[in-house]
């Protein structure tokens, strides 16, 4: 199977060459991450799509000084929103509305019971469900860009408060959670190319219930 073959091949290059991505594979990348499921079709986040090298540049102190944020193509960063508001809900439901061309009586009651719970729930547990939300989307973004035969490096290594006052953030109501340079790898400089990929048993992973 393709997608397992690319899958395979894949892995968090730990050095980048500088070489910029086609536009299309991008494009490609973005629209999986519009693709993604998300609770009750929300999209409770947004990804910072960063090119400028002097935004990548700032970054990177507050990034464990990683290369691959300096050396990446483009430099994802999925920011979910810091709480759910009525505002934030009701938008949604009514891009749903707009689209289909009509009102559903199950939706609307579904919409009255997510704005008498979501809005009231403390700010810290509502950003948590954000971002779980959000690496549903990043995890369709990693399959896509290998998909794409483009590396994709996973981060979690960087100082959130610090990466939210560089792209302005909090001001817009969101906050990092986890960043994905683009790019392609510099199989040269890179310790782990061509070390064997390792993975749990199926057997330790997977457990089936007749």
């Amino acid at each position: 199977m393709e997608l397992l073959d690319k899958l395979n091949w894949r892995y968090a290059a730990k050095a980048m060459n500088g070489k910029k991505v086609e536009q299309e594979k991008i494009d490609n990348i973005i629209e999986a991450i519009s693709l993604a499921p998300t609770s009750s079709g929300l999209q409770p986040f947004e990804v910072i799509v960063v090119k400028n090298q002097a935004i990548k540049e700032e970054i990177r102190p507050v990034a464990w000084n990683q290369s691959v944020i300096t050396d990446c193509s483009h430099l994802l960063v999925f920011a979910a929103w810091d709480t759910y508001t009525a505002e934030r809900i009701n938008k949604m439901f009514d891009l749903t509305n707009t689209v289909r061309g009509f009102e559903n009586e199950g939706w609307e009651n579904y919409r009255q019971m997510l704005l008498a719970s979501y809005p009231q729930r403390d700010a810290e547990e509502n950003f948590m469900h954000a971002s779980k939300q959000a690496y549903i989307a990043f995890a369709l973004a990693v399959a896509a860009a290998a998909f794409e035969g483009v590396d994709a490096t996973p981060l979690e290594g960087f100082d959130p408060a610090a990466v939210d006052k560089i792209l302005g953030l909090r001001e817009k109501g969101l906050r990092s959670c986890v960043m994905l340079p683009i790019g392609y790898r510099d199989a040269e400089n890179d310790w782990l190319v061509n070390l064997t990929k390792v993975r749990k048993s199926k057997e330790d992973l997977i457990t089936v219930i007749e």
